[in-house]
């Protein structure tokens, strides 16, 4: 099932607002978020276009889960923050997705509660393309 509006579903342009698609994982699909001021910050996306993890079975939630720490562990090879953050939001797009945001200790909005957006730092193709590959070759 896929919603319409729904750049996890659609991908494209609708995606191209605020990721890129690093790869497949389990049950889920491994995105880079566009905005890095958390260098590193990635999102897991359930592959189906469910709302809430109640909707999940167990198995289900437990594959997604397993996603979600294999994203994790590459964040921490990759990148080396002092700890990764997890957001399930979705009020609006209603997609279940956890935000992956490493945070450094001498880095932006350590101690705080990470902006959904902040719209600071934004690479070129070739240093998002250089990212993408640190992760994959850490999952």
């Amino acid at each position: 099932m896929k919603g319409e509006n729904c750049g996890y579903c659609q991908g494209g342009a609708l995606l191209a607002e605020f990721g890129i698609k690093i790869c497949d994982l389990g049950v889920s699909q491994l995105i880079l978020f566009k905005e890095q001021s958390h260098p590193g910050r990635c999102i897991v996306a359930y592959k189906d276009h469910v709302s809430e993890i109640v909707n999940l079975t167990d198995e289900e939630r437990s594959a997604f889960f397993a996603d979600v720490n294999r994203a994790a562990n590459a964040i921490h090879k990759a990148f080396h923050p002092e700890k990764v953050n997890y957001g399930a939001y979705g009020d609006t797009g209603c997609h279940l997705h956890f935000h992956l945001v490493p945070k450094y200790r001498d880095g932006f909005e350590w101690g705080g509660v990470f902006a959904m957006n902040p719209k600071q730092t934004y690479l070129t193709d070739e240093q998002y393309a250089e990212m993408i590959e640190k992760i994959k070759s850490n999952l």
